[in-house]
């Protein structure tokens, strides 16, 4: 091995060594009296951006600054380093002069990289034409007990990236750009529902049963009601009780949580917004979603035209095709022209698409052959309607066709975006498919029931009501070109080190 190659072990005790030294600096300040951690305010007035791209305004005026100290460039009498804050960096000018003969000793010997940092000091320009604080006070406000990693280097293993995300955070400012335009994104959604009537409702999270539905829930105990208890894998049910209470208009941004896999699209715990309106139905929703969608976009990112991993998406144009166009013009086969059960089996044997015993049905299998063929060649925004009752247990039926719903999922790079319906409100059929539904899951082992509190609300009655949900993470993933659900969440699910 080369006598100048690391290894894991040799990183750890350079690691060590860092933070004991720090910590010996650390005890040298308690022991003057300058405890940095004592220090509970510094009166910040500006910030990076604003200071480098307002200079004429900023220019020889006095600001407080304050930051981590991300470099230092040490030149005898004087020295320039660079304090990032949460708009970026700028560079600051100490010299021993302005500062203060003991000031500046501690500053070369006491401060260290990944130290808070608070300025304060007039704004010139170098003769390089870069903006930087001369400073005439500097306040050390944190020790840093731990060393940074290598500028160059950084946080190269992915895993480590997401479990030390304050990291990760203080060494790339595309990391937090991706995070401040969530923020944006979220900001945009609320302001379209809000300006558009809806009211944001906030449903239980801990729910009292399991439902039937596919999603398998995350299981925990109640003590005081000595009651095992659910994480909701969804907020249907409540926002359309608040239908029939009355209100036409609801929405809710919550956190999800269903325990199944994860891949770049799944994550245990996630954010959906569930929409519901009295009195549209599922073609309302999708022009709905379409001005949804070109509004966040270009609040979020100033254009309709946004590249995904080199694909540049147009939101201007969404394409509409039924579940059974979209199967015939992938796949060659025309499930319209096919009527039992008996030949959509035969077919799916023909095309080699697989089926289970329980799931046999012409229904199912027109989505079987929708997953195999059909999915992930829709990558422009498109949307696909009238899906089979069987996989649609709460979407009301086609009155020309009661095999089919009148539901839509849409789909962008091949990912499906979201689920809507004309939502079933006729109790008794609803009841029908809800015992179906927890039946089967009870033969699989569960404790599945009916949700009667919800069966009641639609026995008062609700009114026809178009539903949508979409996954948020999902849209911000497709507005921040991330590639992974784990880009955009600030904390993805991990498995813990020990």
């Amino acid at each position: 091995m080369d006598e100048n190659q690391t290894t894991p072990e040799s990183e750890e005790k350079e690691l060590h060594e860092q933070a004991q030294i720090r910590r010996e600096k650390l005890s040298k300040l308690v022991s003057e009296g300058k405890n940095p951690y004592l220090i509970t305010k510094f009166p910040v007035n500006a910030h990076s951006r604003e200071v480098k791209e307002n200079f004429e305004k900023f220019s020889g005026k006095t600001v407080c600054i304050a930051g981590r100290l991300m470099s230092r460039r040490i030149m005898g009498k004087a020295s320039f380093s660079h304090l990032s804050d949460r708009d970026g960096s700028l560079q600051i000018y100490v010299t021993r002069q302005d500062v203060g003969e003991d000031v500046y000793a501690a500053y070369k010997k006491d401060f260290d990289i990944g130290d808070i940092v608070g300025v304060e000091g007039f704004v010139f320009q170098t003769q390089t034409g870069e903006t930087t604080v001369h400073a005439t006070k500097l306040v050390l406000l944190s020790k840093a007990l731990m060393p940074l990693p290598e500028k160059h280097n950084g946080l190269t293993n992915v895993d480590m990236k997401y479990r030390l995300r304050h990291i990760d955070l203080i060494m790339n400012a595309d990391v937090r750009e991706t995070f401040y335009r969530r923020a944006k994104i979220m900001k945009a959604l609320r302001n379209f529902l809000d300006e558009r009537g809806f009211l944001e409702a906030e449903t239980p999270i801990l729910l009292p049963l399991e439902i039937g539905a596919d999603a398998r829930p995350f299981k925990t105990h109640h003590n005081a009601l000595d009651l095992d208890m659910y994480l909701r894998i969804e907020t249907e049910l409540y926002l359309k009780r608040l239908i029939v209470g009355g209100f036409e208009k609801v929405y809710e941004i919550g956190r999800i949580f269903r325990n199944e896999g994860m891949d770049a699209r799944h994550n245990p715990e996630f954010t959906t917004i569930e929409i519901y309106q009295a009195y549209v139905d599922y073609r309302e929703v999708m022009d709905f979603v379409e001005e949804l969608y070109r509004y966040t976009a270009k609040e979020a990112c100033g254009t309709l035209k946004i590249t995904y991993q080199g694909v540049e998406l147009d939101f201007e144009k969404w394409e509409r095709m039924t579940m059974v166009e979209a199967v015939k013009k992938y796949s060659g086969v025309d499930f319209s022209t096919i009527k039992t059960d008996e030949e959509a089996q035969k077919i799916a044997q023909k095309k080699n698409i697989p089926f289970e015993k329980d799931k046999s049905t012409r229904g199912h299998i027109l989505a079987e052959f929708f997953d195999a063929f059909v999915e992930d060649k829709l990558i422009q925004p498109t949307f696909i309607y009238d899906y089979p009752v069987e996989i649609s247990p709460l979407a009301k039926r086609k009155p020309d066709d009661p095999t089919m719903t009148e539901r839509f999922e849409y789909f962008i790079m091949g990912m499906e975006m979201g689920n809507a319906f004309s939502e079933l409100n006729d109790p008794i059929d609803q009841r029908k498919r809800m015992e179906a539904q927890a039946e089967k899951k009870r033969a699989q082992g569960t404790n599945a029931q009916v949700d009667e509190d919800f069966l009641d609300a639609l026995e008062h009655a609700m009114p026809p009501t178009g539903g949508l949900g979409l996954g948020v993470d999902r849209l911000v993933m497709l507005l921040t070109d991330s590639a992974s659900i784990r880009d955009v969440l600030l904390f993805p699910t991990m498995k813990p080190k020990r």
